[in-house]
């Protein structure tokens, strides 16, 4: 039967020595710490010989007590002095209140967290990019290991399912830019430059554009989502458990539909634009579909749709790669599953936008004007 914790105080060779015995132990110590609390110096040591058993409370307790007194702790076992040195390591100081930070130096430290995290990110893509080109590869090599039901029912997902809301977005866009496009261009008498604006504009930059944000904000999110749930049940570990590359069996289908979609969606995004300024312009201006068309052609270099098709696909792989490589981020709880999916709709939007930036000089400099 554990014995309560008992203190006694001897004088040895001239000094004062603390002797405790019985059990040190939370359910024992009764009024050992207010004793020892009360305990005035000079001490010169604290006896543990007589001490049966020690939890980390008895342990705190006499740690508390000889850095107070500032007196040796001797006799006990190896286990009890070594829990002692264990507690004493975690005795830190802890603020109250956070030290006071001036707001320049706040707003240097976010910025330069914030440029810390972004190359730590980039880093990480171009190794995902890297892993996942790696893993195309490998299914090259071995025919066997390419899932083809896995991409047909993702090409479904990412394209078929997201034909309605791609059309309504693009039918409104085209609308919205020939309404804009007509009351600008009617202050100089030049309405019918109208088709030109809604022709050019929707080939060659909204219309894939837009396509590339819709599909991140769907499909993107969704990667980052499903991989991220995967990644909290352990379906991935299982996965590499019996011999699965999760980057076969997950990443790269996903990828390739994406990749494959894009183009066609964009193409499609693109039509529907076109028709919609032409029901404004036939609605609003005047300008019957016939001449709507025959406008088109002349005005529409075949250079704008080679434009949008080459942009479409890069487009669709940084969407794939930035959704999956969030989703393969999560580790902790179900919260890190919605801060990645927002990350990667952000970093994707983000991304698609700078690349169809150097796009745009870059067709500007071969004369894809």
């Amino acid at each position: 039967m554990n014995k309560a914790a008992e203190l006694a105080e001897e004088t040895r060779d001239g000094g004062t020595v603390v002797r405790l015995s019985g059990t040190l132990t939370i359910a024992c110590l009764h009024d050992l710490p207010s004793r020892l609390d009360a305990l005035e110096g000079p001490i010169s040591a604290i006896d543990l010989s007589d001490v049966d058993h020690m939890d980390t409370i008895g342990a705190w307790t006499v740690h508390r007590t000889a850095k107070r007194l500032d007196c040796p702790v001797g006799g006990g076992s190896a286990d009890a002095e070594r829990m002692i040195a264990a507690v004493g390591e975690l005795d830190e100081p802890v603020a109250i209140r956070p030290e006071h930070v001036s707001p320049l130096k706040r707003v240097l430290g976010e910025i330069g967290e914030a440029v810390v995290n972004s190359g730590a990110t980039l880093l990480g893509l171009l190794g995902f990019f890297g892993a996942t080109l790696v893993a195309a590869w490998n299914v090259i090599r071995h025919p066997s290991r390419f899932r083809v039901n896995a991409v047909v029912q993702r090409f479904e997902v990412v394209g078929v399912s997201a034909l309605g809301i791609i059309g309504l977005m693009s039918f409104l866009i085209g609308i919205v830019i020939a309404q804009q496009g007509s009351v600008q261009l009617r202050q100089f008498g030049m309405e019918m430059l109208t088709i030109n604006l809604v022709g050019r504009l929707t080939f060659r930059e909204l219309g894939v554009l837009m396509t590339a944000i819709m599909v991140a904000g769907r499909s993107g999110s969704a990667f980052a989502a499903q991989l991220g749930t995967m990644k909290l049940t352990e379906e991935v570990d299982a996965m590499r458990t019996i011999g699965v590359s999760p980057m076969e069996a997950l990443v790269l289908p996903r990828t390739l539909a994406v990749v494959v979609m894009m183009p066609l969606l964009g193409f499609y995004s693109s039509v529907i634009a076109v028709i919609g300024g032409g029901f404004l312009c036939a609605v609003a201006l005047d300008i019957p579909p016939i001449t709507f068309v025959q406008r088109l052609r002349e005005v529409v270099p075949i250079t704008d749709l080679w434009v949008g098709l080459i942009k479409a696909p890069v487009f669709g792989l940084i969407i794939a790669i930035s959704g999956c490589f969030q989703g393969m981020q999560v580790k902790a709880n179900a919260e890190e599953v919605g801060l990645r999916t927002t990350s990667a709709v952000v970093q994707a939007i983000f991304l698609v936008i700078v690349i169809d930036a150097f796009f745009a000089v870059f067709f500007t400099w071969v004369g894809w004007n």
